[in-house]
Formats: structure tokens, sequence, C-alpha cells
């Protein structure tokens, strides 16, 4: 026998539905969550940041690539305006008097430092002077193809970078035609630029040559030649292949994550130098980004990891608070359940306080849904007649012109009711108001909206109805209650004044005001009739 009800007693334990303490529950999700959310942050942090680091990476190297090739153009167009200004001069000078050429050629070149050398070839494409003196090619033909492609087109010339025949110097070849007032060709004036020895572009563009975090630049020629690079030895060499390189070739520019021909990930902006046809490369490696990037979450994960722990450890400590007032709540609430309280079968909750909550706040909620029912229908009804009350009406008539509906408002009456008042008394009063406004709800649409306005006056707003069928209407309620039987042994009358939404008024307290003064005028003209107001708004 004892065995048997041990059994029975294990076996009603075991279809018991097994609790969870509010306090641990409180304590495990506080803590869960603020290790999500340490993780969701650093995740998050991470992929933005990353994101958000090429993105301006790369803006600011194509917003430094547009400055460079701007400056650039300015450059070259100041080289050929300098040499142009020079080439108007030359004609009016000797070419035997070797010491003032030589002194002029010096000058030019001491003035603006745009150039390594300056030369001055006559109309026979002979080198008659040049800055420095040189005194092996003074008397010489032209011998490069660049010098003589500028001689043969006797205009403003700029070269592609080219290997001196003598020298071996890589060189860029600027010149300007020289022409007598008569416009006679005189012969050149022309400036070159030694790439890789100290020249205008490494003035200009020197302190921005390569930046400690390994940003750096380079300039390229039309055919994909190197002009400009932080390695001198590497100018000249042809990078026609660069991914970057090969847009600028077909006139192309912008920004992009690419390889270079190395295979290093790099962020690169890129644009064209209109007066030259170069281009202009300005570049990041990756790598620099996500080390920015873990640096940025190191100092975040040292910054947070100590607060965070902090945070977890007070949080847990006021959860356990927390869910300690429940605890004792759901044990009250749990006497209050033995009463003769008619719940709702409710299936069993995991969590033994929320079970006991749950029960208890639905009882409540059912009884305030009914009182709060109850209580708007009472604020909203007029009690002695069933009918919407006052305020129920004005928030009708507003919606309604704010909507833009069409209506009409018929302002209703009972003509001298304080003589039934007088003589029958209060109650019989009440009677004929709740006749009456029978009358007046079984008269209407249920779309139609019916208020005791206050005393013996009652509105009617009847919806998408022009003040010719309000007529109608009012008319059909004015002669039925003339014509029915009430409680009382004398006839009621009633009057009534129309207004129409938006053909008399446009607002609710003007429209109202309208039908008012139309039912005052059907007082004035004898009671026991229907006036429509005449007014029109324009």
């Amino acid at each position: 026998m004892i065995a048997k009800n041990k059994t029975s007693r294990l076996r009603r334990k075991a279809r018991e539905i097994k609790k969870i303490s509010l306090t641990a529950l409180l304590s495990g999700l506080v803590t869960i969550a603020v290790l999500m959310t340490l993780t969701i942050m650093f995740i998050s942090s991470y992929t933005s940041q990353k994101q958000s680091l090429i993105d301006s990476t790369l803006s600011l190297n194509y917003s430094s690539a547009v400055q460079m090739s701007q400056t650039l153009d300015s450059l070259f167009q100041s080289m050929q305006v300098s040499l142009k200004y020079s080439a108007n001069y030359f004609p009016e000078i000797d070419y035997d008097d070797t010491k003032k050429l030589d002194s002029t050629l010096d000058l030019i070149r001491n003035s603006s430092n745009y150039f390594n050398s300056v030369s001055l070839i006559d109309e026979s494409g002979i080198i008659r002077g040049s800055s420095p003196y040189l005194k092996k090619s003074l008397g010489q033909p032209l011998t490069s193809n660049a010098a003589k492609n500028a001689f043969k087109s006797r205009s403003s010339y700029i070269s592609e970078a080219y290997r001196a025949p003598y020298s071996e110097r890589r060189i860029v070849f600027v010149s300007e035609p020289i022409f007598s007032p008569s416009g006679e060709f005189k012969g050149l004036i022309s400036g070159s630029i030694y790439l890789q020895e100290n020249n205008i572009l490494n003035l200009s563009f020197g302190s921005q040559l390569k930046t400690s975090n390994g940003s750096y630049f380079f300039i390229v020629d039309a055919k994909g030649t190197l002009l400009f690079h932080p390695d001198t030895e590497r100018i000249g060499e042809n990078l026609s292949k660069n991914q970057v390189v090969k847009k600028l070739l077909h006139d192309q520019t912008g920004k992009e994550q690419y390889k270079n021909l190395a295979g290093v990930d790099s962020l690169a902006g890129y644009y064209k130098v209109p007066a030259t046809d170069w281009g202009v490369v300005v570049v990041s490696p990756t790598q620099m980004v996500y080390d920015q990037l873990n640096q940025h979450i190191r100092m975040l994960l040292l910054y947070t990891s100590i607060p965070f722990i902090i945070l977890t450890l007070i949080v847990i400590r006021v959860a356990r608070k927390l869910a300690s007032p429940f605890v004792y709540l759901a044990d009250l609430v749990n006497q209050v359940d033995q009463g003769k309280i008619d719940l709702p079968v409710l299936k069993p909750h995991w969590n033994r306080e929320a079970d006991l909550l749950t029960r208890t706040v639905l009882t409540a909620l059912a009884n305030f849904r009914k009182q709060k029912d109850q209580l708007t229908y009472d604020a909203r009804t007029d009690v002695l007649t069933g009918m919407t009350n006052r305020r129920t009406f004005e928030e009708v008539i507003q919606h309604w012109i704010d909507e833009e509906v069409p209506f009409s408002i018929v302002v209703l009456d009972i003509d001298r009711f304080k003589s039934i008042n007088d003589t029958y008394g209060h109650h019989a009063g009440d009677q004929v108001l709740k006749h009456i406004a029978n009358i007046i709800k079984l008269s209407v649409r249920t779309q139609d909206v019916c208020s005791r306005f206050g005393g013996e006056e009652f509105v009617v707003l009847l919806r998408h109805t022009e003040s010719k069928t309000a007529y109608q209407i009012a008319e059909h309620i004015r002669v039925s209650v003339e014509q029915s039987i009430l409680p009382i042994d004398r006839s009621v009358t009633i009057s009534a004044g129309i207004a129409e939404y938006p053909l008399h008024s446009t607002t609710a307290t003007e429209l109202f005001h309208l039908a008012d003064n139309a039912l005052y005028q059907a007082k004035e003209e004898g009671r026991n009739r229907t006036i429509t107001i005449q007014t029109v708004i324009k």
C-alpha cells in the first residue's frame, strides 16, 4: 500500500510542469543579453568601420587625385604661358649675340624653376643657345623625336616621356613656337623636365609623395609610362597592364579597390590631367585599413570590457532585486485566486510566477475592459434618448470637414417645450423628448448621426446629402412629430434649420451657427416649419 502511494505521488510529480524561478530567469536573460550585445556591438562596429574606412579612403584618394591633376594642369598651363611670353621676346634678339642670348635663357630658367633646362632653336632646327650652357649641343641639329615633332608642329607642344639620345635622361619636352611680327616662323623656345632628377614635380608634390601610413601617388603618361613615382628607379616603367592605368588610358576616372601588378590589394583614386593627357593615381594599401580597424577594435575592447563587466554584475544584482517583489506578489495573488472568482481555463505556464500573475492580470483586464466600454458609451451617449451627445456630434462634424465629406446639418428644436415641463412636469417632458428622439432616429439612415445637443434641441448630420434632400427629411420629421400620438393630451411641433457643407460654410462653428440662425428664423416666422439658410459661401 505504501509502495502504491509512493508510485502515485511520483506520477503526479512527473505530470507537473517544471517551473523556472523569475529570479533565475531574469539573471540568465540579462547575462545573455549583455554578452550578445557586446558581441553584436563588436561585429557591427567592425563591419561598419571597415566599410566606412574603405569608402573614406577611396573618397580621399580620389579627391587628392583630382586636386593634383588640377594642380598639374595649372602648372603646365603656366609653363606654356611662360614660354609663350618668352617667345614673343626672342624675335628681337640677335642669335649671334651669344652673351645676351645665354643671359636671357638663364633668366628664363631661373625665374620660374619650371624647367631643368631651356633651349633656343632657330628656324633651321639648329640649337642656338641653352641654359645651363651645353657647349657640345650648340650649333647641332635636333636629335630627339620629341624636339623634331615640336619643330614640325610649329605650335604649343608637350611631349611624352622619352630617353635623351646623349644623356640617357628621362625627359618631358615642352615648347612654344617663335614668330616674327610679320608671322614668319623663327624657331622654338623649349623647356625640359628631367624626371629622375630634382624638378618642378618634386617641388610641387614631393611632400605628398609617400605618407607614413603607406599611401603614395604616381603619374603616368598617355601610354601608361611612369613619369613620377616614390621609387625613382621605376620611372620609365610601363604600367599599361595595371587595372587602374588601363582605365586611365581609356579616359576613365574614378575610385576602386584593386590588386596591383605585385598582387597587393590597394585602394586607388585616379584622374586625368587635361593639359597633358597624363594620369594621376593616389594609392593606399588595403592593409592600412585593416591595421587601423584592428587598432580601433583593440581600443574598443580595452575601453568597454571593464565597464561591461561591472555593468553586467550591477544589472544581475538589480534583476534579482526586481524579481523579489514579483515573487511575493505571485504568492499573494495565489491566495486571492483561491476565492470565488470565476477565472477562464488557462494552460499552465512554464514559469510559476508568470503563470499566477497571468491569471490575475487577465481577470483585471477583463473587468477593466468592461468598465472602459461602459465609460466610453456613457461619455458619448445621451442617457435619456440613447442618441449621441454633443461631444460626439462635435467630433463627427469636425472629422467629416477634415475629410471633406459633403453633408447637411439639421438643427431641430421643440416648440414651446418649457410650457410642457411647466404644465405636465419634467417626467412628461422626458417622455416627449424620448418619443421625438425615436422619430428622428427612425427617419434617417444608419450612416447619419443623430445627437441631442442640449435641452430640447437636436442635431442631425446627413452624410452625402444636399440641403434640398435634407429639407425633405426635416419636413418628414416635422410632420411625423406633429401627427404622432404623444404621452400628453396635446400636440407638439418642432422647428428646423438647415445648412449645407461646403455650400454654406467650410468650418464647423460657422456651419452650425448658420443652421441655428435658420432655426431662429423658423421660430420668428411662427414655428412648426423648416428653413434652409440662404447664405452661400463665396
